[in-house]
């Protein structure tokens, strides 16, 4: 689960990270009374006016202006709020900002990266830092590897007072800002850790003029299966930034995620649903989606996974792939049975079952008189589903 900025840098600020801080605004009639009131909180003249969206490149798509005055502000204010920004994350069509963040602006005298994130290969977290901060890491990464610092944590031993001083003292920093930096790390890396996060980064860390060293952005995703103990994260959550056919998918408790090929796909499980996909690919074909239906797939839950699948009007024939370990198959057989007779599908279905009661599901399918196309294995059916929207 991704949030926006506003909300990173608030739970930042809760552990003791200095933010470069605003208000939120979602209706224009509020804008000039926002930006007084952060004119007379932080003592400030000029500002930063930040489109809300979960995507990066704000800046490079006009959707981060620097206004040095009141008047500018109001004027870019009304231009973002309602703007459709398009950056190499939204994706062509663009994302309508609900919502900006006005903050004061401040003199900054040079950009960092931190970042803090789980290393898998390792079973640890790993901090990465940069002095080239400001900018998109994977371009520091193709062009200059050398400038990204990585130390690895942990997690049974926690981050080290030592590593938070080796990595402020490899990013350059000295005097007070260097005391300053030591700080944010360790209050960066327990922000991290409290709230179940995946990713927790400030992009960028700057230094400023004053010597003080505050967090400019933020941004943390987390981890979705540890929400059901993180409710004041999970309250956090935006679905006008997540696509609605993915909502309604997490309503039914099926794992949806919407591709851009013409194959529609029912899987259970993760892995299988993968292997299904891949094996689309391999075949010639173009997966329209990843859709597990779970280990607890019954009538109800097919029917529900049709709907989603066929709401997306790529979709030019549906690969029902099931191996029934903890699900039965007879079950899913209902729901097809039940989904093609309610739904009136106008595409082809081709049904491969495996594993507990397939033969009774194989029975119930074939004398059932609804059109479907059987497959033996998973080769024979994605071949099939290939041929059928060739």
């Amino acid at each position: 689960m991704k949030i926006h900025e506003y909300q990173a840098k608030e739970i930042l600020k809760e552990n003791g990270v200095p933010i470069q801080d605003g208000f939120v605004v979602e209706n224009e009639a509020d804008i000039e009374s926002t930006i007084d009131k952060v004119a007379k909180e932080f003592k400030c003249s000029q500002f930063v006016v930040k489109a809300q969206i979960h995507a990066g490149g704000r800046g490079l798509g006009g959707g981060v202006k620097f206004c040095p005055d009141k008047s500018s502000a109001i004027e870019k204010s009304k231009e973002i709020l309602g703007m459709t920004l398009k950056t190499h994350q939204t994706g062509p069509e663009g994302q309508l900002v609900r919502k900006i963040y006005i903050t004061e602006a401040l003199d900054i005298e040079k950009e960092y990266y931190v970042a803090i994130t789980l290393d898998r290969t390792q079973s640890k977290h790993v901090i990465m830092a940069s002095s080239e901060g400001g900018v998109d890491i994977e371009e520091v990464a193709a062009k200059n590897p050398e400038k990204i610092i990585k130390v690895w944590v942990d997690p049974n031993l926690g981050f080290q007072a030592n590593q938070a001083r080796q990595l402020a003292f490899r990013l350059g920093f000295e005097g007070d800002s260097f005391k300053q930096a030591v700080k944010i790390f360790k209050s960066l890396y327990k922000a991290y850790e409290v709230t179940d996060a995946s990713i927790a980064e400030i992009n960028p860390l700057v230094l400023t003029e004053q010597g003080n060293v505050i967090a400019l952005d933020a941004k943390f995703n987390f981890d979705s299966n540890a929400l059901y103990r993180q409710k004041d994260v999970a309250g956090l959550r935006d679905t006008h930034e997540e696509d609605p056919t993915e909502v309604e998918a997490d309503e039914f408790n099926l794992n949806y995620i919407k591709l851009d090929g013409n194959v529609g796909c029912m899987v259970n499980g993760a892995g299988l649903a993968m292997a299904t996909m891949d094996i689309i690919k391999l075949k010639g074909g173009e997966p329209a989606n990843f859709l597990d239906v779970g280990g607890g797939a019954n009538v109800e839950t097919v029917k529900n996974g049709f709907r989603i699948i066929l709401s997306d009007k790529n979709v030019k024939a549906v690969l029902i792939n099931i191996f029934g370990g903890i699900v039965r198959c007879d079950r899913v057989a209902n729901g097809i049975i039940q989904a093609v007779s309610e739904l009136d599908l106008s595409v082809p279905v081709v049904v491969r079952l495996a594993g507990t009661n397939a033969e009774e599901a194989k029975a119930l399918l074939e004398n059932s008189g609804v059109s479907i196309i059987p497959a033996e294995s998973l080769e024979e059916a994605a071949t099939k589903v290939v041929e059928v929207v060739t």
